[in-house]
């Protein structure tokens, strides 16, 4: 289209094109069928979809033809209310909302092709986790001695199967291992859940989508007459949906393919929640003929930051292309730190902070992105030292976890005798013991010069005896000048760990992780007092109804946590190899691209200021020293894009390979390739038969890890299994 075509374009919609750029005018003008719209970070999306709703509209196309679909409530309105206001027409009549508020609406108007009236009740998760309890317990699976997984993680992997359109036993192995041997209740839940909905007319959220997906593929009728109602369909965050989701798409754009969906493949970081990468790849073979939009300027970020962003990105295995550009002025190039250890990378980003602050750039504006919750840990506690005030995002801080609670009141105890609190948490953790037993033996302990001590003499022939006794003898045990910080918490650990496995029975793997951050941290310290010191400096969260006057905090957040947000300057601290992506990613994996992802779109949120760090000493929970360089994500990337600051030089050696003294010995290479590994007295090798309680009989395929095993079942396929947790028996 040349200039005067597009001038008598603008005149003739109504609709003003001023703030467009030729890309985004393009998608807003794009006439019948299908158009994938990949939208760079920060190429204004929203705005895209805003003038394409305005400008429809202003064509004549009626506003009930239209379907917006977000994921979020918010974002719906929020669309909706500019595309009113850019057209000058009311938009209340566009259908918009979340793919499960249009799945609901239509359900109630044409689920009798399915065989359900629009009587139906929505039940939240609170609602059908009661349900899911109730059926775990008419089936005799909870009760004395039974350690069952919690209705909670039951429904998470019921909920998961469904949006990950996963097997649910294939699920609980690859996800749960240690709860396999649940599989087949599990299964029974499911079935009874699913009768106790049908029967009482209930859905869940996840039932909405299934059953619209069922509605437009089972009911030509229903199919046709949604496809008909709706001429027009948008969609937003595409690269977000999951399997279903994308189906449910296909099917709506039935006999006229006029579809609009808008995303980008770069930003696809939630596989977790179910969302398939391949939706926004495959769009083009779904809908054939279908135009490519891409849309590469930004107008966040200034160039140097998208520079490098582009360069990681240009690396991903499978991609649209695209080459973000900025007009902003702006001549810094983004920073790469290298620290010594993971303290050294806290106290360089503390000070750096303090000088930014010290230079105008207000806190609320400074944000910390990492992977995992658990990698600020060093960071807060650095941050409270400092008496700097932060707000984390996405992941509890280190002292909010109840394990973690659970640990540190031993340690509290061992400060101050006579801490009420503490010695209450660690008394109710034994079996047969509830508040009011535990009142009575702490006002008769705490009344001691010695309550240790007192624990110990504490007579009574109630069943709990045996119980109170041990801890009595571990907290004697503890109580020692001569031990270190370190050596008190393998003590803690050491009576607490069969009792951390029996209460988060159904998670605690998971948890596991926590603690070992926990062990990590405390061996940095030389004494107790303070540990336990800078773990309770955080500074209070602010009550409801105080956020306009409190002052604006910097942020730590987990880079899923920040996605469409931004700020002035970012640190996204943890890039060592074996940190980002997870030692346990294995290259050219899917997990192993998306981690990819997860680093540009923390990088593309910094509008002026980007800092990378990483440290090239990790202490492992055994308190070794682990030799890591900097993430391969960064490696693969042109030095000419970033300035590297480096306090000290690095040390050679092979990655992953351990020291115990981070200032002189040399690393050894540490072995990757194994033909054996070894569970309990047990020695598994390749080729040999074994069989699972679960899975059947099977033969050893491959050993990728220590600890963990590959076995290739006759009934069930590969599955990947961990030798802590699966229960293998050897043929013989």
């Amino acid at each position: 289209m040349d200039d005067m075509d597009g001038m008598e374009k603008k005149r003739k919609a109504g609709v003003t094109m001023e703030g467009l750029n030729s890309s985004q005018h393009k998608a807003v003008t794009h006439g019948e069928g299908p158009v994938l719209v990949i939208a760079g970070a920060g190429s204004g999306k929203t705005r895209t979809l805003v003038h394409r709703m305005a400008w429809l509209l202003d064509q004549g196309v009626p506003p009930e033809s239209i379907l917006l679909l977000t994921f979020t409530r918010r974002a719906a309105q929020e669309m909706l209310h500019r595309a009113g206001r850019i057209s000058g027409q009311a938009c209340n009549r566009v259908v918009g909302g979340t793919f499960h508020a249009s799945a609901n609406m239509l359900l109630r108007r044409h689920g009798h092709h399915l065989g359900f009236g629009g009587g139906f009740t929505i039940i939240d998760r609170g609602d059908a986790e009661g349900i899911v309890n109730l059926i775990r317990n008419s089936l005799g699976l909870v009760g004395k001695d039974k350690r069952f997984p919690s209705k909670r993680i039951i429904l998470n992997l019921l909920s998961g199967a469904i949006n990950k359109s996963r097997k649910l036993e294939d699920l609980i192995c690859e996800t749960q291992s240690h709860l396999i041997e649940f599989t087949n209740d599990i299964i029974k839940i499911r079935k009874g859940y699913e009768e106790f909905k049908l029967n009482n007319a209930l859905m869940d959220y996840d039932d909405l989508l299934v059953n619209w997906q069922r509605l437009l593929a089972e009911s030509v009728q229903a199919r046709m007459e949604i496809s008909s109602l709706f001429r027009y369909i948008l969609v937003d965050e595409y690269q977000d949906t999951n399997l279903i989701q994308a189906q449910i798409v296909r099917l709506l754009a039935y006999g006229h393919d006029n579809v609009m969906v808008v995303g980008d493949d770069a930003q696809s970081i939630y596989s977790f929640r179910g969302a398939d990468f391949y939706n926004i790849m495959r769009f083009p073979e779904q809908f054939p003929g279908a135009e490519i939009i891409k849309l590469e300027q930004n107008y966040r970020s200034v160039q140097p930051i998208l520079a490098l962003t582009n360069a990681v990105i240009a690396q991903a295995e499978e991609k649209y292309t695209k080459e973000l550009f900025s007009e902003i002025e702006g001549k810094v190039k983004p920073v790469v730190y290298s620290a010594r250890n993971e303290a050294g990378e806290a106290r360089f980003i503390v000070e750096k902070m303090k000088s930014l602050v010290k230079a105008g750039t207000e806190e609320k504006e400074i944000a910390v992105l990492f992977r995992s919750g658990f990698h600020s840990y060093k960071l807060e506690m650095e941050l409270a030292a400092h008496s700097l005030d932060f707000e984390k995002r996405g992941g509890m801080k280190l002292t909010e976890a109840a394990h973690i609670k659970d640990v540190l009141s031993f340690l509290r105890v061992l400060i101050n005798k006579w801490d009420n609190l503490s010695w209450n948490r660690i008394l109710l953790q034994l079996e047969k013991i509830g508040p009011k037993t535990a009142l009575k033996i702490l006002d008769r302990i705490l009344a001691d010069d010695e309550p240790i001590t007192a624990l110990a003499a504490y007579k009574t022939t109630a069943k709990w005896k045996g119980a109170l006794q041990r801890l009595a003898q571990a907290m004697a045990g503890m109580d020692r000048l001569e031990l270190t910080p370190s050596g008190v918490f393998d003590l803690v650990m050491e009576y607490y760990r069969p009792i951390f496995e029996r209460i988060y029975h159904d998670d605690y793997p998971k948890r596991a992780r926590d603690l070992e951050q926990l062990k990590a941290l405390i061996g940095g310290y030389g004494d107790l007092q303070s540990f336990v010191d800078d773990t309770t400096l955080d500074p209070p969260e602010n009550a409801p109804g105080a956020q306009e006057t409190a002052p604006k905090k910097l942020i730590l957040s987990t880079i899923h946590s920040s996605k469409g947000l931004e700020w002035d300057v970012v640190f996204v601290i943890g890039l060592s190899e074996g940190r980002f992506p997870h030692q346990k990613t294995l290259p050219e994996s899917e997990q192993w691209e998306e981690e990819r992802r997860l680093l540009y779109v923390a990088a593309t949120r910094a509008r002026k200021q980007l800092f990378l760090t990483y440290s090239r000493t990790i202490m492992t929970p055994d308190r070794k020293f682990l030799n890591v360089v900097m993430s391969p994500f960064l490696r693969e990337i042109n030095p000419g894009l970033y300035i590297h600051e480096d306090p000290a030089p690095a040390t050679g050696g092979n990655v992953f390979a351990y020291r115990s003294d981070p200032e002189s010995a040399i690393p050894e290479p540490t072995p990757l390739n194994k033909t054996t590994v070894q569970s309990a007295r047990t020695e598994f090798s390749k080729g040999m038969a074994v069989r699972h309680p679960f899975f059947g009989i099977g033969k050893v395929k491959e050993i990728p890890a220590p600890r963990r095993i590959e076995v290739h079942f006759d009934r069930h396929g590969d599955k990947l299994l961990h030798l802590d947790y699966a229960k293998l028996e050897v043929m013989e």
